[in-house]
């Protein structure tokens, strides 16, 4: 199993081999398609140094199925809008959380990202949550329950 992981390794490719290799009967990973990584609001608008990044980290979907081998089961995976856990796209709906440096300290690719990158997105992110931007642009967002901001969870049996 390999849960948001593929994008810190040096060798996809060869790390996934290793996965089949050792896994008995099934193979599962949770990524984010990089196709996908620009079309988050966080991203897309307020933070696209992020989005670029994981597109240029993250293996395309397609590219983990055929590594992995066997038959693959692709699932789109929204996140809830009262996600407890950390990762990027956990804090969709509650976008006053991605100017907590907190949250931000958990999140890989914002310390993978420059500081005056990081400060930019910050203060017009901030600067839109104050004057009412964000809720023109993103407000229908926070009648959902959940979004699919990219997450794909791969499942092989092998």
């Amino acid at each position: 199993m390999a849960v948001l992981t593929l994008h810190h390794w040096s060798d996809p490719a060869r790390g996934l081999a290793e996965l089949r290799r050792v896994a008995s009967n099934r193979a599962v990973v949770l990524s984010i398609a990089p196709d996908s990584a620009r079309s988050f609001w966080l991203t897309a608008r307020y933070f696209p140094a992020i989005g670029a990044w994981d597109a240029a980290h993250f293996p395309p979907i397609e590219v983990i199925c055929s590594k992995l081998g066997g038959t693959a089961v692709v699932t789109h995976v929204p996140i809830p809008s009262d996600c407890q856990d950390g990762f990027l796209g956990a804090f969709w709906r509650r976008p006053h959380a991605y100017l907590d440096p907190d949250v931000q300290d958990g999140i890989s690719t914002f310390l993978l990202i420059g500081d005056d990158v990081r400060r930019q997105g910050e203060r017009m992110l901030g600067e839109e949550l104050e004057n009412g931007e964000w809720h023109r642009r993103f407000g229908h967002l926070l009648e959902l329950d959940e979004l699919d901001v990219g997450y794909r969870l791969v499942t092989v049996q092998l």
